[in-house]
């Protein structure tokens, strides 16, 4: 059985329950796609089997849950214990504590909590966003706040995705994928503009 006939046999026996349990795990064990699984249950809305607004509540609730699993590794695994990580196997991956350090810094500022919000909008992305997030020790309120706007806002598209092209709803990535691109150029225009910002305010003459 492919993963979209048990996604739809998922929620066809277990409904609302079904839908957060799988964005739970799409959030926890990807790659299960949130664009299988939201469309689908935006076409579900259109034959009349499901309401919308039940799809999409069901939806973020398991798309937070699953980010809240993440966030709490990165907070159980502390700042100290992924820089020796880096250090140790950071030549293999491309970074080093001094990035992560880098990393904290910036994501312990206003700027990290829209990158959270936009971050959940990006696939690939949106799952281990919330890990920096635990890492630098983001107040949960906040947290719980900007995941969830993001989340709304991507299982809404979703949804929707699914409800207008019906039988086709499988063919929603291809719709979406050009947004992803938009939002990732927003997060690394958002970035440069910062370290711009600063490096300006840095190179001031002091009076």
């Amino acid at each position: 059985m492919d993963i979209l006939a048990q996604i739809t046999q998922i929620v066809t026996l277990f409904g609302y329950w079904g839908i957060a349990f799988l964005m739970l795990l799409e959030n926890v064990i990807p790659p299960i796609p949130s664009e299988l699984i939201m469309p689908l249950a935006g076409f579900a809305v259109a034959r009349g089997d499901m309401e919308m607004g039940w799809v999409i509540v069901s939806g973020t609730v398991g798309s937070v849950l699953g980010g809240l699993v993440w966030y709490y590794i990165g907070k159980f695994l502390g700042l100290n214990r992924i820089c020796n990580l880096a250090d140790r196997y950071g030549k293999w991956l491309g970074i080093s504590s001094k990035e992560v350090l880098g990393t904290q810094k910036w994501f312990s500022q206003r700027g990290g909590y829209w990158a959270i919000g936009l971050g959940r909008l990006v696939p690939g992305v949106r799952t281990y966003i919330s890990v920096p997030a635990g890492v630098t020790s983001m107040p949960l309120g906040n947290f719980l706040l900007y995941s969830t706007l993001g989340s709304v806002v991507w299982i809404t598209l979703l949804t929707l995705a699914g409800f207008w092209l019906g039988e086709s709803y499988d063919r929603v990535s291809a719709v979406l994928g050009p947004l992803s691109k938009l939002v990732i150029a927003l997060i690394v225009a958002g970035l440069v503009g910062r370290l711009l910002y600063q490096w300006w305010q840095r190179s001031r003459p002091s009076t």
